[in-house]
């Protein structure tokens, strides 16, 4: 019988596989496909790679303005899928997670199909492959989230649109998520016109309203239609150019058509045939799988971890998760699932990312002071001509403890690190602004923003001398 068995093969059942090998367990790892799971076939890979290939489309487009003849350039959709086939190989094939996990001999089980249990310890795939294990960590991941309305078929979802062999001449994109607005920029800059739909009063209803505000801008004034505030989604119907649907805004009801309709209204657990009554295993309200501190079920000796859980899914929470359910596999539950500083962030155009506290969040227990430093206002953006967007740090006035940082603009992902990274180290507001960051750079404007904070809190509680000249 083996030790430990792996149900999922994206970060969160790679590390948990590396991990508990690591630990001394035999350990086998079931794939539904291929390993890298959703985030390197399906997720993050391919999406970062066509939306690099809209930056480089953005970057063309200036070429005169720096003085640079260009002929003309035109993008070959099918070339920029073939791109994407070979970067999802590529990472996929040379994962250094997979070299790690082959070496500790972990059993790998690629293309088992769907895995269902049998029994609390036994599992078969849909593909003839039966494993006893003393634990199980699932690690199955989530899925699209249907709309439940007439005419659903003929809508598809995020993983439909990155497969087109052409980019539509139009395009619905229903759910004003990371997942919606992604597929909404880049089809955008391939030449769609696409309009894109929001119940509830702003798209990106979890970030800061800034960032919403200055992000719904920026897609208006790219030629994206945006539209709030719906009231409901009633219906699809097929039509000659493509399909139609119909929606209730403002209590009347109202229509629109394109040649495509994309449904990004969330996620939901992907633990479709897993038969989950059949370990014992409990789901939650929402229907994903309850787990504790320690990512152990209802089950004692079944974990869970990733995206199957609800929790922050993301592919570094997911792989944290993932270290922590083996660890308590193996061990016993010992270590917790710690206390995350946690950065999202979405490549579109323009960027936006964010970790920490909200402004409005954070005004609801602290006194607090928000400091915003425009693009337009720093070197680096100037250069590139790429001005729009802004950086705001949401700082503690008593503490000048940084709980917030929010980015919209060119590199706005990556900026956000830096922020995080003070922030996980407690690193108080007027220490982020005595680094001398490197200039001119975009993570610099981190630090513009916090001299700007400084400007605005009480003199250090240590008594220290250093105070801006505001």
């Amino acid at each position: 019988m083996i030790d430990v068995l792996v149900i999922g093969a994206g970060p969160a059942g790679a590390f948990a596989a590396h991990r508990a090998a690591g630990l001394g367990a035999r350990t086998a790892l079931v794939a539904r496909e291929e390993f890298g799971g959703m985030a390197a076939n399906d997720g993050p890979v391919p999406v970062r790679t066509l939306a690099h290939a809209a930056r480089l489309l953005r970057e063309a487009r200036q070429l005169d303005r720096y003085g640079i003849a260009a002929d003309g350039f035109r993008l070959d959709y099918p070339r920029l899928l073939d791109r994407v086939d070979e970067v999802v190989h590529g990472i996929r094939t040379h994962s250094a997670l997979r070299d790690r996990i082959d070496g500790l001999g972990v059993q790998v089980h690629e293309h088992a199909g769907t895995t269902r249990f049998v029994d609390p310890y036994t599992v078969e795939t849909s593909r003839g492959l039966r494993l006893q294990a003393t634990k199980i960590i699932l690690c199955t991941g989530g899925v699209s989230r249907p709309l439940v309305v007439p005419g659903a078929e003929l809508t598809h979802t995020h993983s439909d649109a990155w497969t087109l062999r052409e980019v539509p001449p139009s395009m619905l994109v229903i759910g004003g998520g990371a997942t919606g607005l992604q597929v909404a920029s880049v089809f955008t800059a391939f030449g769609s016109r696409v309009q894109l739909f929001q119940t509830g009063p702003r798209i990106l209803p979890s970030e800061d309203a800034d960032v919403s505000a200055a992000v719904t801008a920026a897609f208006r004034e790219h030629g994206m239609v945006v539209r709030d505030e719906l009231d409901a989604v009633r219906s699809f119907e097929k039509v000659p150019d493509g399909v139609r649907m119909r929606f209730i805004q403002n209590g009347a009801l109202d229509s629109a058509e394109a040649a495509l309709a994309i449904v990004a209204i969330g996620w939901s657990a992907d633990t479709t045939g897993l038969d989950l009554p059949a370990a014992g295993v409990e789901t939650d309200e929402r229907g994903f799988v309850r787990v504790d501190a320690y990512q152990r079920t209802s089950v004692p000796h079944v974990f869970a971890a990733g995206d199957v859980t609800g929790r922050l899914m993301l592919v570094p929470q997911a792989a944290q998760s993932g270290f922590v359910a083996a660890t308590n596999a193996v061990r016993g539950p010992e270590l917790p699932l710690w206390d995350q500083i946690s950065p999202v962030g979405s490549f579109t155009d323009p960027e936006y990312a964010g970790v920490g506290l909200t402004e409005t969040q954070a005004r609801q227990e602290h006194d607090v002071i928000a400091a915003t430093v425009r693009l337009d206002a720093a070197a680096r953006p100037i250069i590139d001509g790429r001005t729009t967007g802004f950086c705001k740090l949401v700082v503690d006035r008593a503490s000048q403890r940084i709980l917030g940082c929010h980015v919209v603009g060119e590199r706005a992902v990556e900026t956000t690190q830096l922020a995080a990274v003070a922030m996980a180290a407690r690193m108080p507001v007027r220490e982020l602004a005595r680094i001398p960051l490197s200039f001119p750079t975009y993570s610099a404007i981190v630090g513009r923003a916090a001299y700007v904070a400084l400007c605005h809190l009480r003199p250090d509680a240590d008594g220290s001398p250093y105070e801006p000249p505001c």
